[in-house]
């Protein structure tokens, strides 16, 4: 396969999306939970949080075009200033996949999908109990994307909750069964293949 700029733009747009969301390979599955001012629950699946930096512990991630419909859990950031972000686990990736079907502002995924929201620490924003991996953070910075209408979101890292023990701070994601997502509907387990020390020119070698 080969496309330039003009084929890869001329595809069916569905083809267009599944291609172009592929191209990055297998990214994090990961559930964001917000609530509104009206204390109704808000759940989504997203793939696109990024690590931005560990000293202040920053996260980012990508909203979707908000010109086209209505993104609950962009406004309930914005309302609120407080977001989750939850690994999901293997046994409950459709139901994580369903969370990006179009409910009103009324419903929540939380419910409709099987996951249980769990207030931590006096954080004001849901977490999921199902997760073995999750993350309150505050939002600090917003970045437009002007080119698709898209956001950057930041947030800091204000509580963080695993059910591994931290250790030297690597996580085995293998160990807690996280899933990974690829495209839009492609869903992954992780397996881990190798572990190498801080790298060293001069302790290469191919053997």
């Amino acid at each position: 396969m080969k496309l330039s700029k003009d084929q890869l733009l001329s595809l069916d747009r569905i083809c267009r999306l599944n291609l172009v969301n592929s191209l990055t390979g297998i990214k994090p599955a990961n559930l964001i939970g917000t609530v509104n001012t009206r204390g109704v629950t808000n759940l989504a699946i997203f793939s696109s949080v990024i690590h931005l930096g560990s000293n202040p512990p920053l996260l980012g991630m990508v909203t979707r075009p908000l010109g086209e419909v209505r993104r609950h859990t962009y406004e309930n950031i914005k309302e609120t200033g407080v977001f989750t972000i939850n690994s999901v686990p293997n046994s409950m990736t459709k139901a994580a996949h369903y969370t990006a079907a179009k409910f009103e502002d009324n419903e929540s995924e939380f419910e409709h999908c099987g996951f249980t929201p769990e207030y931590l620490s006096e954080f004001k924003a849901p977490f999921v109990r199902e997760s073995p991996l999750k993350m309150g953070l505050q939002l600090v910075d917003e970045l437009p994307i002007k080119h698709n209408d898209t956001r950057l979101l930041i947030g800091e890292i204000e509580y963080l909750c695993c059910e591994q023990e931290v250790g030297d701070g690597h996580l085995n994601l293998e160990e807690l069964q996280l899933a990974g997502v690829s495209g839009l509907n492609s869903y992954y387990t992780l397996e881990k293949i190798a572990e190498y020390p801080y790298p060293r020119k001069e302790e290469w070698s191919k053997d």
